[in-house]
């Protein structure tokens, strides 16, 4: 069955925010490396690397339901990031945002009894889960270490570890 056009305007929209998303989240990275906050940079990397990812799942799944693709220009980011503790919070309102965004569009699916639509939406609404737990816990971290350079410094470390994964893959990574 060919996607419901309300649907493909809401999931175009949020193809969109996806890479608005990303670029949000390597300018952030970029200002890490400008702080010499290696681990900080490393981590705003993978999570522009996985913003990609899942606009691109929104875009496949369009082109699969028999849709087109829009692409409007993406929304410049800020670029004057002062504290990493000021990223992480803006970065934790950001996926407050980007999670109602996609309950919207579950809402338009819904509403237009496209359950298929639904049906992969339920993957972007865990996923948010973890995007908003995952940004609130370092900015929480980052609110405990306050001034220490100690803590600043152990936290850039542990952040250095993140690698990236496309999760929106199944196991295998085979690609559609």
């Amino acid at each position: 069955m060919k996607i419901n056009k309300k649907v493909e305007e809401a999931i175009n929209k949020q193809v969109n925010a996806e890479f608005y998303s990303a670029y949000l989240y390597l300018g952030m990275s970029a200002s890490c490396t400008g702080m010499n906050l290696k681990g900080m940079a490393n981590w705003l990397y993978v999570q522009a690397q996985e913003e990609m990812t899942h606009a691109m799942k929104f875009y496949r799944f369009v082109l699969e339901r028999g849709g087109g693709s829009k692409f409007p220009a993406i929304e410049g980011v800020r670029a004057d990031w002062k504290t990493p503790l000021e990223m992480f919070t803006a970065a934790y309102e950001h996926e407050q945002k980007v999670t109602a965004m996609i309950n919207n569009i579950v809402d338009i699916a819904l509403a237009e009894r496209d359950h298929a639509t639904a049906s992969m939406l339920n993957w972007f609404v865990d996923e948010q889960v973890e995007e908003e737990a995952n940004s609130s816990e370092i900015a929480d971290k980052l609110k405990l270490i306050n001034d220490s350079k100690e803590g600043l410094f152990m936290l850039d470390k542990d952040l250095s570890a993140r690698v990236f994964v496309d999760s929106t893959q199944p196991a295998g990574g085979a690609q559609g």
